[in-house]
């Protein structure tokens, strides 16, 4: 009994370090028992029409644009102790993504520490690269990854994080250098106290954590995904939430910062035919009643549905998305998403082709035709 447990657990343990993060293709390296160097990368580009977006402001602008580069880097120097380095661009430079050392104790309890996505809701910790539809769409709800934190919602700091009760509950908490709301573009409490007109708070750090319940298929890793193509029945909901005292600094005062949110998926395969999927999700931002325009209430769901029946190279999955951002200083933010997604391989290769329609109760209101494409390799 004892050694059917210990398998069980060391085939969690597997599953687990396989996907700590979302998996994407690449070329591995062994040079020894447990040890190995993996490498690869991704990018995302696209072509857009938006409307009065041309210089003369009364047209349809015309773009395309290298929306992400990514370059992976792993390694393994034991069971026990690995780390990965993904880089990303950032205008025409190439930046610091992840670069953590994780410590990997057993399926219940893992120790990473370096710059990491930080513990927060399932469409930022599935990003660009793993969410349904894919791309940038979360910054209207999900306000993570565009405020605080020094690349796409990641700083610097510790998490623990594991899977319990057969790796049904999963949880995360972590404390984290914290980057500030309001005038100082996102510094540190303590790199905005040395801005030539300092801006100045006690430096305290943030804290962050989430909990998350799988009735269904287990999810194992860290980071998340946001939809899983049909591969798996998921019924999940989770909790995440996050404090920094001071955590909102602008030059006319300074607040604490708190948020929660609840997210929820649901995604059934049905037998012959595909897979139906539906998300959602709840936010409450708190800027201590400073900055009122990242501060209120906000919403998102979404639908979607995968055809089991190849077409060509893949798969066609259409899908619609609605999001809603009530903020404190009475703007009302909408968007609405329309999209077909074409999977040829997982998360590896993707095309997709959306229509996006965006506004608000003072004014703006904004069509948008995007297609992009996603390869990892």
């Amino acid at each position: 009994m004892r050694r059917e447990q210990s398998a069980k657990k060391l085939a969690l343990a597997a599953a687990v370090a396989a996907c700590s993060l979302n998996a994407h293709a690449g070329a591995t390296v062994s040079f020894g028992e447990d040890k190995s160097i993996s490498v690869g990368f991704g990018l995302r580009f696209s072509g857009s029409k938006v409307e009065d977006a041309a210089p003369n402001g009364k047209n349809y602008s015309s773009d395309f644009n290298l929306d992400s580069a990514r370059i992976f880097l792993g390694g393994s120097l034991n069971k026990y102790i690995s780390g990965f380095l993904n880089t990303e661009k950032t205008g025409d430079k190439i930046s610091i993504l992840d670069a953590v050392v994780k410590f990997t104790i057993s399926p219940e309890l893992n120790v990473w520490a370096g710059r990491v996505l930080s513990p927060s809701d399932r469409a930022n910790m599935a990003g660009a690269y793993y969410s349904l539809g894919g791309g940038y769409w979360q910054l209207v709800a999900s306000r993570y990854g565009a405020n605080g934190g020094i690349i796409a919602g990641r700083d610097d700091g510790v998490v623990v994080w594991g899977q319990v009760a057969d790796g049904k509950l999963g949880y995360s908490i972590g404390a984290f250098e914290g980057h500030t709301l309001g005038l100082t573009g996102g510094l540190s409490t303590s790199a905005a106290a040395a801005l030539p007109t300092p801006v100045t708070a006690k430096d305290s750090l943030m804290y962050a954590g989430r909990l998350q319940y799988d009735f269904w298929d287990a999810e194992p890793g860290y980071y998340g995904t946001g939809n899983y193509l049909g591969s798996k029945d998921i019924l999940a909901i989770a909790i995440a939430g996050r404090y920094q005292k001071n955590g909102v600094l602008t030059a006319l005062g300074k607040g604490d910062y708190s948020s929660y949110n609840l997210d929820f998926l649901f995604e059934k395969k049905i037998k012959g035919s595909g897979a139906v999927s539906f998300e959602a999700a709840f936010y409450d931002y708190d800027t201590d009643g400073v900055l009122k325009g990242e501060a209120g209430e906000a919403y998102s769901a979404a639908a979607g549905y995968i055809f089991e029946q190849q077409v060509g190279w893949g798969r066609f999955q259409p899908f619609v998305r609605f999001q809603q951002f009530n903020a404190d200083n009475n703007v009302d933010t909408k968007q609405y998403d329309a999209g077909l997604l074409y999977v040829i391989d997982g998360y590896n290769a993707q095309l997709s082709a959306t229509f996006r329609k965006t506004k608000n109760n003072v004014g703006f209101n904004q069509d948008a035709f995007i297609g992009a494409m996603q390869i990892q390799f």
